[in-house]
């Protein structure tokens, strides 16, 4: 019998961001519990026959399965033939969708590399809610509150600044508050409907929570011990931050075992479905 395999390589290729390739490969990797080590290897902008040529040498070095998002024909044939000689597997992850959509609308689709991030409107959104989103961030503007889609608060430690970074992304508003023991919460937001900008606050199982905030300060080099992560003085923090979210009518996400991505997203659906509402 031959030796077991000890590594695999997979080569994503992209002619733009590779966020596509890359999050559809993560999404299928974390499904497979015993396989041994995966090495990938990211050829990003590719788009030119020449820049094929020097990544088939990076295949032909770390032989693997070749995953693309490749609209230029031209390209994309001289990869394909390319891997064909090689023996290696070579799949295209947008056709599927891509063809099943153009049966359904009965319509060609173009083959410009990187469209989904030229330079339109929607990019200039993005970026608007980004400068906002970090001018916001950790309660240090209390102005133009009424411009945000959400507003979003927190004890320490419940993920608000990756959350509203991720939010604002996606081209979303965000503001985030912390909730800190013996501060109030601004007037400014407690005076405000929760509806629009939503209102929502994060909450965490305070022993988690807790654990969380030993790490930071083992990292940050200060005492463990101090109130900030004592695992009671934590949970009358949280019942606090509960007992204010349900006084206000405000909606509750607890992000305890959620990763950011998960947080977001149900912010999202939550965003689109007052807006919705309004009309």
């Amino acid at each position: 019998m031959g030796s077991a395999v000890t590594e695999y390589h997979l080569h994503l290729v992209s002619d733009a961001t590779g966020e596509t390739v890359s999050s559809a490969v993560r999404a299928c990797l974390v499904q497979f519990d015993s396989i041994p080590r995966v090495k990938q290897h990211m050829w990003w902008l590719v788009r030119t026959p020449g820049q094929i040529r020097r990544l088939i040498e990076g295949i032909e070095a770390n032989p693997g399965v070749v995953l693309f998002t490749l609209v230029d024909p031209e390209v994309r044939a001289v990869l394909e033939d390319s891997c064909r000689e090689l023996g290696v597997p070579c799949v295209s992850v947008l056709d599927p969708v891509m063809e099943m959509l153009k049966h359904y609308f009965q319509a060609e689709f173009r083959t410009d590399p990187g469209r989904q991030h030229t330079l339109d409107d929607a990019y200039f959104k993005r970026i608007d809610a980004i400068h906002y989103t970090l001018a916001h961030d950790d309660g240090q503007l209390l102005e133009g509150l009424a411009e945000a889609d959400v507003i979003v608060l927190g004890v320490s430690r419940t993920s608000k600044t990756p959350t509203c970074m991720y939010l604002a992304n996606k081209g979303y508003k965000a503001v985030n508050i912390p909730l800190v023991p013996g501060i109030p919460v601004p007037e400014v937001v407690m005076a405000m409907p929760g509806t629009k900008p939503l209102i929502i606050g994060l909450t965490r199982e305070p022993r988690s929570l807790a654990d969380i905030r030993r790490t930071r300060l083992r990292v940050m080099h200060e005492p463990i011990d101090s109130d900030y992560a004592n695992e009671e003085l934590v949970r009358d923090e949280v019942a606090r931050a509960r007992r204010l979210f349900a006084s206000r009518g405000w909606q509750v996400i607890d992000v305890t075992r959620k990763s950011i991505e998960e947080v977001a997203a149900g912010i999202m659906q939550r965003i689109e479905q007052a807006k919705s509402q309004r009309g």
